[in-house]
C-alpha cells in the first residue's frame, strides 16, 4: 500500500528522513467466508451468493487468531466474499479487538442499514472500507447489482453518523476512469476519511477483465489528478487519507510530479520511498482465504502455501524453502526484463507478481501493469516483453 499523504506531508513539511519500522508480523487479510451477495466483475476471489464448504469455524477462527497475536501480526483485515454474511462476524471482530489488534472491515456495503449499524459501531472497527467503483450506474454495472451504488452510499452515511472511521475503495479501469473527479467530489459532499486507489490486478474476475484495465496514460493522468487533488487538500488544511495499491510504479512517479513541484525535496523523497520499499507481498502482506489455506496476498490465491488448520500460520510463513516466497524475500527480487533494468528497482521493488505471472506464467517477468516508460525508468527503446498484445493496452507512451 502506498501512503499518498504522507509522502506528500513530507514534501510540505520536511521532517529528517527515518527508517521505517519493521513489525515483526504481517498485516493479514483474511477472507473469513466467500459468499457475496454481489458478483463483481474484478472479484479476485470469484465469490458468489452461495455457501461454500469447508469454511473455518468461529473455533478455529479463534485458533488462528492467537497464533497470529502471539506472531506479532498488527493488523487485520477481515474480507470476504462479504464479511457481513458470516452470522459470527460480530464475535470474531470483537475478539480481534480484545487481543489488541488494528482491525478493519472490507465490505461491500450493501447489507449495513439501519438494524445492524449499531452492531457495527460497536465493534469497533478501526477502519470500514467501502467499495465503490464509479457513479451509480456504472458502479451497478461493475457489481452486477442494480442498486447496489445507493445502498453502498446509504452504508456510508450510517458509518458517518455512527462516527465510524470511513473509505471508499475505487479501483481504477477504462470504464471509470473518467468518473474519478466525481468520485473525488463525493469524498467532499460526505466528509469521507479516507480514499483508496485500487490498481487493477489480473486474478479471478479481474484476470478475465484484463482487457479492461486503465491505458498507460489514462493511469498517468488519474495519478497526476490524485497527487493534484490530495495536495491542494492539504494546502487548504483538509486531512484526508489518500492511498494506491497494487501498481508500486504510484512510487516513482510521485517522485517526478516532486520533481516538478518541490524539487529540492526530491532527494528526501527518494530516500523516504526506498525506506517504504515498494511491493510486500510474502513480506508484510499475507493472506487467509476461507478454507484456511495460506497465500502471499490477496491475488495469489492459485499459489497455497499451508493450511492453518494443519500449520500454525507462525510456521506456514516462517518457511524458508518455497520458491516463491525465496524470491519475494530477495533483496534485489529476481525480476526479469524493464523491472530488472529498472532504476527505481529499490522503490517499487519489483511491482506487481501477480499481474506479471497471470500474463506470462513467469513468477519474475516484467509487470505488465507499470504505466511509467522506458525513458522515466532509464531501460533501453525496446518494447514491452508482454505487456500490450497481452492486455490490449495502447503502447504509443513506451
Amino acid at each position: 500500500m502506498f501512503r499518498m499523504t504522507r509522502y506528500i506531508e513530507s514534501l510540505m513539511h520536511p521532517t529528517p528522513v527515518r527508517p521505517v519500522p519493521k513489525p515483526k508480523g504481517p498485516v493479514v487479510i483474511w477472507n473469513l467466508i466467500r459468499r457475496c451477495n454481489l458478483t463483481c466483475k474484478h472479484c479476485y476471489s470469484i465469490s458468489a451468493d452461495i455457501d461454500f464448504k469447508g469454511e473455518l469455524d468461529t473455533r478455529e477462527v479463534y485458533t488462528v487468531m492467537d497464533d497470529l497475536k502471539e506472531f506479532g501480526v498488527p493488523v487485520l483485515i477481515l474480507s470476504g466474499g462479504e464479511p457481513l454474511m458470516r452470522p459470527d462476524i460480530f464475535d470474531i471482530s470483537a475478539r480481534a479487538r480484545d487481543l489488541g489488534f488494528y482491525v478493519g472491515l472490507s465490505t461491500n456495503g450493501t447489507l449495513i442499514n439501519e438494524d445492524n449499524i449499531d452492531q457495527i459501531a460497536q465493534a469497533g472497527y478501526d477502519y470500514v472500507g467501502i467499495s465503490i467503483d464509479g457513479l451509480e450506474k456504472t458502479h451497478d454495472e461493475f457489481r452486477q447489482k442494480q442498486g447496489a451504488f445507493a445502498a453502498s452510499m446509504e452504508a456510508v452515511r450510517l458509518c458517518k453518523q455512527a462516527g465510524i472511521k470511513v473509505g471508499l475503495r475505487f479501483t481504477l479501469t477504462q470504464d471509470n476512469f473518467r468518473q474519478l473527479p466525481d468520485i473525488l467530489d463525493l469524498l467532499d459532499e460526505h466528509d469521507i476519511d479516507k480514499f483508496y486507489l485500487s490498481h487493477l490486478n489480473y486474478s479471478g474476475r479481474g484476470g478475465r477483465n484484463r482487457k479492461r484495465d486503465a491505458w498507460y496514460d489514462m493511469t498517468r493522468e488519474a495519478m497526476t489528478l490524485l497527487f493534484d487533488h490530495c495536495h491542494d487538500e492539504l494546502k487548504r488544511g483538509i486531512q484526508r487519507e489518500y492511498v494506491t495499491g497494487n501498481n508500486d510504479a504510484d512510487g516513482p512517479f510521485l517522485l517526478q510530479w516532486a520533481q516538478q513541484h518541490y524539487p529540492d525535496q526530491v532527494p528526501a523523497l527518494a530516500q523516504r520511498l526506498e525506506n517504504w520499499g515498494g511491493n510486500a507481498s510474502g513480506v508484510n502482506i499475507a493472506n487467509i482465504d476461507n478454507l484456511g489455506v495460506v497465500h502471499p496476498d490477496t491475488f495469489w490465491w492459485n499459489y497455497d502455501l499451508g493450511n492453518v488448520r494443519q500449520t500454525p500460520f507462525s510456521k506456514i510463513w516462517s518457511g524458508t524453502t518455497d520458491g516463491l516466497m525465496q524470491g519475494f524475500r530477495q533483496s534485489p527480487r529476481p525480476v526479469k526484463g524493464r523491472c530488472a533494468d529498472c532504476r527505481y528497482l529499490t522503490i517499487c521493488n519489483g511491482n506487481t507478481r501477480v499481474r506479471a505471472y497471470n500474463v506470462s506464467g513467469d513468477f519474475w517477468e516484467e509487470d505488465p501493469g507499470c504505466y511509467l516508460t522506458n525513458e522515466e525508468i532509464g531501460v533501453a527503446e525496446v518494447p514491452r516483453r508482454i505487456a500490450a498484445a497481452a492486455v490490449e493496452i495502447p503502447v504509443n507512451n513506451l
